[in-house]
């Protein structure tokens, strides 16, 4: 009778899982990124991995625009943030084989870090460590430079802490960045050979690696932000991040990874419990969420103009993966919208408005303008037949054409609509409306 009752659970979930996988509308997953590619939104993969196996890809755009090549399957981007999800992973993978402990202090890898003596290898897997993140700042002025384990642990003591180890939670890669040398220093290996060691080898992976430096840069997948065009983000030397930020893979390698460490093939369940449990609203390397009344578990990355976005939901058994190079829209947005096609909830398309705008049309709203109940001033100029708006002390953004003398940042969802008859623009995000004069 037990054997019966294990057979008919077996059936069961195998029932479910095919009844799950041919309920996927590859279709209309088609028909969305076809929306986005049409309308340059973004470049890069979207995979949904699903009971172990790829159930759906795709590629968008180029992973680098003057060699004119394409994105595939094959295509390695940088991870940024979601490296942390992998340097966890590590970290309670020698806890297991008893080089460190959860409660162990840092005092003895770094001495020079305030409350060092105090602060955990468990409190810098949870951003409770209070370190200052060292990315903040000046950064980028110098985040293009390589730099070695002196220069990073002197930055990142000099950053000094935000508050006493324990008593709350703020995110800071200098945890991460710290964790890296800790690995190094228990195996007495770079964070490359490791992640080789006990990642890549045993899974296999041909596209997830550490750092870049011996990808020819003509094979280089290069990152963009839009500005009338899409041009070239300027990198991050990843000496920079570690095992904070430095790992690139492509879709489906991070998918692979990912279901390793969610069905315990790296670390035993135990030790994913933990990695799963949430203090303040940080796991290990990991957040959840309830996305669509469903359970998840996630990370995201960011990382010169690099987009990556993970969500592994364990009661459908379905891991989704958004790696990005150049964006020009909101990729929640596109994950929301992706994620309730792959869940059979109900999504509209979004309508995207185009107006033929001509270089003589935009000649009349270019100018400077200035408004009596703001302190804001824009200066309004033209780009390969596109409108530039830049607030004085800010970026260039880029604003599409929806109608006559009506233009859009889709990102920020702020509409400028021009009266040139008034030498007026008004400016609108969501509930707020602004008038600006010509100068």
């Amino acid at each position: 009778m037990r054997c019966n009752k294990i057979f008919l659970s077996l059936v069961a979930v195998l029932f479910v899982a095919e009844c799950f996988s041919q309920a996927l509308d590859n279709g209309k997953l088609n028909e969305y990124v076809k929306l986005m590619k049409a309308n340059d939104r973004f470049m890069g993969t979207v995979l949904v991995y699903q009971h172990g196996k790829k159930v759906y890809s795709n590629g968008l755009g180029f992973s680098n625009i003057e060699s004119g090549a394409k994105s595939d399957d094959q295509t390695m981007y940088r991870i940024g943030s979601i490296s942390k999800t992998i340097t966890a992973t590590l970290i309670l993978k020698a806890i297991e084989e008893g080089k460190i402990n959860f409660s162990d202090k840092i005092a003895t890898f770094f001495p020079s870090i305030e409350h060092a003596d105090q602060i955990t290898i468990n409190q810098l897997l949870n951003h409770h460590s209070g370190i200052h993140n060292f990315t903040g700042g000046n950064f980028l002025s110098w985040n293009a430079q390589p730099k070695n384990r002196h220069d990073l642990v002197d930055s990142i003591a000099k950053g000094g802490n935000d508050f006493p180890p324990g008593s709350k939670a703020a995110y800071s890669n200098s945890n991460y960045v710290l964790l890296s040398f800790i690995l190094e220093d228990i195996y007495h290996q770079s964070y490359g050979e490791i992640l080789n060691d006990k990642i890549i080898k045993p899974f296999h992976l041909k596209h997830f690696q550490f750092g870049d430096k011996l990808i020819d840069p003509k094979n280089k997948t290069l990152s963009y932000y839009f500005e009338a065009g899409w041009n070239v983000f300027t990198e991050t030397d990843l000496s920079i991040p570690m095992g904070a930020g430095a790992i690139l893979s492509s879709g489906e390698d991070l998918a692979k990874v990912l279901d390793a460490i969610f069905h315990s093939k790296i670390i035993s369940r135990e030790m994913l419990d933990k990695m799963e449990a949430q203090s303040d609203g940080f796991g290990l390397g990991l957040f959840e969420k309830n996305i669509l009344e469903k359970n998840a578990y996630t990370h995201d990355g960011a990382i010169d103009g690099f987009n990556s976005y993970f969500y592994y939901f364990p009661q459908d058994e379905t891991i989704y993966v958004l790696l990005s190079n150049a964006e020009n829209y909101n990729l929640e947005t596109v994950n929301n919208s992706m994620l309730s096609i792959i869940f059979n909830k109900p999504v509209n398309l979004p309508k995207i408005d185009r107006y033929a705008v001509t270089a003589g049309e935009l000649q009349q709203y270019l100018g400077t303008y200035k408004s009596q109940t703001s302190p804001l001033i824009i200066d309004i100029s033209s780009k390969n037949n596109f409108l530039l708006a830049q607030p004085r002390g800010q970026r260039i953004y880029t604003m599409e054409a929806t109608d006559k003398n009506k233009f859009l940042h889709v990102k920020t969802e702020v509409t400028l609509e021009f009266i040139p008859s008034a030498s007026q623009m008004v400016m609108k995000q969501g509930p707020q409306t602004i008038v600006f004069t010509k100068q």
